[in-house]
């Protein structure tokens, strides 16, 4: 009998340690006010990437990079303006090669606990009546610290002039940038975001800048990736794009290899596309934020995602 005793309050002592535990590791992660506001279910797991910048010292600029671990329960993607067609159809064929990566970088991901949020500008109205919406339209409300923008623009007390012209126009074309031997109008894209992007699960879509800082207060999301198209553009500029993430205080970082600039080689600095968009990942790297690679986010450190009386264990 005492022995059956014994066993009992041992058992209960391991018990409560590890509800405590828990409940440490949800305040932690959540927040104590917002953890019952949050629809994406909280899961231990810690993102190690590899943020890359460039640091001015005297004249040159030194490329710097540094290890850091995010909370994968933490963290948000931003799908920026992969659509279905693009009237600059150079545009169109890169997006169109980068989707499926994009796709398999996001269910890898998603995996592990990482919100998604799909922003295909102009074509939310096709999306109106699915769940991705509705989560978006239905988060609570958050007051953000700065105006959230209808476009952030260049910032001249925070950057100089891009380093490639994305100015020009050419035949009937109304796309700055395009790279199409002979561009065209084409007035009627198709605004989907592309087919080969899947939205499931806990996704949410949207390209309301207020709705996206809602949701990402709710789900307690400081930690921001920014990938999609096009980096000199949309990707900047969006009202969800990286400026306006910086003005509103995220850690908001680029995914370099998932992303591509409108810029035609026809026009200053006269170097390859490829090469353009390199310098226009490099603005960013000097001016705004650090970039990563898209593999960094497809796996987490070994063993942070125990659940806690694992670790215990361990």
């Amino acid at each position: 009998m005492q022995d059956s005793l014994h066993i009992s309050r041992r058992r209960a002592i391991q018990t409560g340690i590890a509800t405590v535990a828990g409940m440490g590791l949800c305040r932690r992660l959540c927040g104590d006010e917002s953890s019952t506001a949050r629809k994406i279910p909280v899961t231990p797991g810690r993102l190690e990437m590899v943020l890359r910048r460039r640091k001015q010292v005297g004249e040159e600029w030194q490329l710097v990079e540094e290890t850091v671990q995010w909370e994968a329960s933490e963290t948000a993607i931003i799908v920026c303006d992969m659509w279905a067609e693009h009237p600059c159809k150079m545009a169109e064929l890169r997006v169109d090669r980068m989707a499926p990566r994009m796709n398999e970088v996001l269910s890898l991901t998603r995996d592990h606990g990482v919100a998604i949020v799909h922003s295909p500008s102009s074509g939310i109205k096709y999306y109106e009546d699915m769940p991705y919406r509705a989560r978006m339209k239905e988060a609570i409300h958050a007051e953000p610290s700065v105006p959230i923008q209808g476009w952030c623009y260049l910032n001249e007390e925070h950057e100089p002039p891009l380093p490639i012209d994305d100015s020009v126009t050419r035949g009937e074309a109304i796309v700055r940038g395009c790279d199409d031997p002979e561009p065209k109008h084409y007035p009627d894209s198709d605004r989907h975001q592309h087919s080969a992007i899947k939205m499931i699960g806990y996704d949410g879509v949207s390209d309301n800048g207020q709705e996206i800082f809602n949701f990402l207060e709710q789900e307690g999301r400081k930690n921001i990736v920014i990938m999609g198209v096009h980096t000199n553009m949309c990707v900047l500029g969006r009202p969800f794009g990286i400026r306006q993430q910086v003005y509103l205080g995220k850690n908001v970082v680029l995914c370099r290899d998932l992303t591509d600039a409108l810029y035609d080689p026809r026009d200053r600095p006269y170097v390859s596309h490829a090469r353009g968009v390199e310098m226009v990942i490099e603005h960013i790297e000097k001016h705004w934020c650090p970039t990563i690679l898209g593999e960094s986010l497809t796996r987490v450190v070994p063993g942070s995602a125990n659940a806690m009386d694992e670790n215990a264990a361990g």
